[in-house]
């Protein structure tokens, strides 16, 4: 049975220019990486669809292995609503292997209303062609979907859908202890200065669940969080993610990490484990460049792993 979902739901999923993907790890960790979902749905199968590189290699295997994902709509910035409410969609993900030319093709304009006209200059053309045509779609059978009024995502969420699970129990700790093992302090000041910071987990389900988090101080352990009331209480891996952007996301930051989670009442301490990340200032000519450069640095080992078509 497809889940379906009210109509100021279907005005953000349908409006936002930035969401986070939020996938898992092997050790039921998980990772945020914010995308531009492009509008992509379809009400009546109870679908949602994102797409990305396959140069990303490492979230389409994390994805094949774990299908289990959700898609934070929670940043109004450069699109088209200016509706409050934060929704979290859930569902189990899928995507082919060989890009859909016609698919390509038809989710184009949408392309555009959100990023902006593609490059169309032969040199630029010819260097982001493996940017642009070497995609394919990331579509969400919806299991439920989590509404709050606002960012904050306090107190209980509306729910369409299946009923929330009970919360996930407490995980065992890693062999090689739960301190942190970046900097904890750098990690406070990206949360503190990027405008949206958002905390993952597996639920109880294992389904990804992801909120809004605001940082209180660092200790010795990791990284004081303010969190929302359905943080469920005691420690598990978690993923922890602050970003921003511009418009067209031609600027972009990304800081993203896993790490360890200690919650209790409202608060919760978060050790940083592992971190990537980039910067890109506002400028369309490093952009290109950076596209071009990146896509095919990953698209090689996309290919050694059976996550893109052969030449």
């Amino acid at each position: 049975m497809s889940t379906t979902w009210p109509d100021e739901v279907d005005e953000i999923l349908g409006n936002d220019a930035a969401a986070a993907f939020v996938y898992l790890t092997p050790a039921k960790g998980a990772v945020i990486s914010p995308m531009a979902p492009l509008g992509q749905r379809d009400r009546e199968a109870g679908t949602v669809t994102v797409s990305t590189s396959q140069g990303l290699w490492k979230k389409l295997e994390r994805v094949r292995a774990n299908p289990n994902v959700a898609i934070a709509y929670h940043a109004r910035e450069h699109g088209f609503t200016d509706r409050p409410e934060f929704v979290l969609v859930q569902g189990r993900a899928s995507f082919p292997i060989e890009p859909d030319e016609e698919w390509l093709d038809a989710v184009k304009p949408a392309w555009e209303h959100f990023l902006g006209k593609t490059s169309t200059g032969p040199i630029t053309r010819r260097w982001l062609d493996v940017y642009y045509r070497q995609r394919v779609p990331i579509t969400v059978d919806v299991e439920r979907i989590l509404v709050w009024p606002d960012e904050s995502c306090s107190g209980e969420p509306t729910v369409h859908g299946s009923p929330l699970p009970p919360p996930a129990p407490p995980q065992r700790p890693p062999k090689n202890g739960t301190e942190p093992r970046e900097d904890a302090a750098k990690l406070r000041s990206h949360v503190e200065r990027l405008p949206h910071s958002l905390l993952a987990w597996a639920g109880g389900d294992g389904l990804p669940i992801a909120v809004s988090v605001t940082a209180l101080a660092t200790s010795a352990a990791g990284v004081d969080l303010e969190v929302p009331s359905i943080v469920p209480p005691g420690g598990r891996r978690a993923g922890l993610t602050a970003h921003s952007f511009h418009k067209h996301m031609v600027g972009q930051e990304q800081r993203i990490h896993t790490g360890w989670l200690e919650a209790s009442e409202g608060r919760a301490t978060y050790a940083p484990h592992t971190k990537t990340g980039y910067r890109l200032p506002a400028s369309k000519a490093l952009f290109i460049f950076g596209a071009g450069a990146g896509t095919r640095a990953g698209i090689g080992k996309a290919r050694k792993r059976g996550l893109a078509p052969q030449r």
